[in-house]
């Protein structure tokens, strides 16, 4: 049996999606631990595309138990239709193949006013570049106590209870303040029944499930959402999530005992990207042709927004980060055939603020802004790579540059992925696979 937490090291959209699901068919549960329906997970299987952005992306696999748990926040409208687009896939989602956690925070109709009218009264360069989606006040309304849980789904006594005293103090908050319209109590109210109906018997306790599975020595994937330079505390704050990305959430998130946690894989891009607003050290501005090119072959737009992703070169500051704060155990490299053709590659060793090195990301946001990068160059190669099945297959610029990440971050690769279909990823080293 092992447990194993798949993260993303750099700003999100590191292709998780596509190592989670190359990974879950060797685990028995797979589970995601934080975020909601603001992170998207693309796969590409046999040539057919799908997006989850709530349900782990194991729910493929018809022999899995997938788990949402308590560090996510559900949008249940968002969460149904997943469910029937893939029951019109023929996959249908059942009970016995996903369980909800009862301390799972919902979002509210009324989150998603707040969350638009806050965004569109910030001043220009101010703006967080938020998906709208009601993510940040959830998680404000749970920390501050006055959040709506699953399990309260359960309860309709309770759940009218905490809605209407919500409506109350939301809509003041959106009429008063920002001049919004008003939400609804009993178009909420009857929204929210019909939705309980249909998810009363996916709700269960997850963290008491996983105990189970761990006992009976079943193999857990902690499928993880967004990236390490997003996360709440250790990010290029306040351009955020809401959540805690790391690895460590993986325990909170899912109340799993951090003891029972064995391999800690961080998906690293071979470059680097990011969506919406934020310092980028590495980034190429748009209209470079590097940049362009990155863009273009990457199919670097959001799995969610459809937002097109600021793209740059690899930042070695971003990755050591991530391997400091997150315990990486081993590197999943994705997205590696989108530099064939670039005879030359950039990766950033440092950066320089105002004279000063730093070898990590600076707290201070206007330093971070400020940051400029100090490049290492290194020869690229021209081989279309798709169809490799071995790392000896490689071309000599792509091993050099595999074994040059390694040698900054100290960690092995464990996996390469040279394509977007399931059949093209190199899998060097099993991490449920226990020595």
């Amino acid at each position: 049996m092992a447990s194993v937490v798949v993260v993303g090291t750099q700003w999100g959209d590191e292709g998780k999606g596509k190592i989670v699901d190359l990974l879950t068919r060797y685990a028995d549960c797979i589970v995601r631990f934080q975020g909601g329906n603001n992170a998207g997970h693309t796969l590409v299987v046999d040539g057919k595309q799908y997006i989850f952005h709530i349900i782990p992306s194991g729910i493929l696999y018809e022999d899995k138990t997938c788990m949402i748990a308590n560090g996510v926040i559900i949008d249940p409208g968002v969460l149904l239709d997943e469910m029937d687009e893939l029951s019109g896939h023929g996959l249908p989602v059942t009970p016995d193949r996903l369980m909800i956690s009862e301390n799972a925070h919902l979002i509210m109709p009324y989150h998603k006013s707040l969350d638009i009218a806050h965004e569109s009264a910030l001043a220009r360069g101010r703006k967080i570049g938020t998906t709208g989606r009601g993510i940040g006040p959830c998680y404000m309304d749970k920390i501050g106590r006055f959040g709506i849980k699953a399990g309260d789904l359960l309860d309709p006594a309770l759940f009218r209870d905490r809605l209407k005293a919500n409506v109350e103090e939301k809509n003041f908050l959106l009429t008063k303040k920002y001049g919004a319209d008003p939400v609804s109590y009993d178009t909420v109210l009857a929204r929210f029944e019909g939705y309980a109906e249909k998810l009363a018997p996916f709700i269960g306790n997850v963290s008491v499930a996983l105990d189970q599975a761990r006992r009976a020595d079943r193999n857990i994937l902690f499928e993880g959402a967004q990236g390490t330079q997003l996360d709440i505390d250790h990010g290029t704050y306040p351009f955020v999530t809401s959540s805690n990305t790391i690895a460590g959430n993986a325990c909170i998130g899912s109340g799993f005992g951090p003891a029972h946690i064995d391999e800690v894989i961080g998906i690293l891009k071979a470059y680097t990207t990011r969506v919406g607003e934020g310092p980028f050290p590495t980034e190429l501005p748009e209209g470079d042709a590097i940049g362009d090119a990155l863009q273009s072959k990457g199919g670097e737009f959001g799995a969610t927004t459809g937002r097109r992703r600021r793209c740059g070169w690899l930042d070695a500051v971003v990755a050591s980060d991530a391997v400091r704060l997150n315990g990486l155990t081993g590197l999943a490299i994705t997205k590696l055939d989108v530099l064939s053709g670039q005879p030359r590659l950039k990766i950033a060793r440092k950066y320089t603020v105002d004279g000063t090195e730093f070898n990590c990301m600076p707290g201070n946001i206007n330093q971070a802004w400020k940051a400029q990068p100090v490049y290492e160059e290194v020869d690229g190669w021209s081989e279309e790579i798709s169809r490799v099945r071995s790392l000896d297959e490689l071309p000599a610029g792509a091993r050099d540059y595999i074994r040059r990440i390694e040698d900054i971050t100290g960690i092995p690769p464990v996996i390469v992925s040279v394509g977007p279909d399931r059949a093209e990823t190199l899998l060097l080293k099993n991490p449920f696979e226990r020595d």
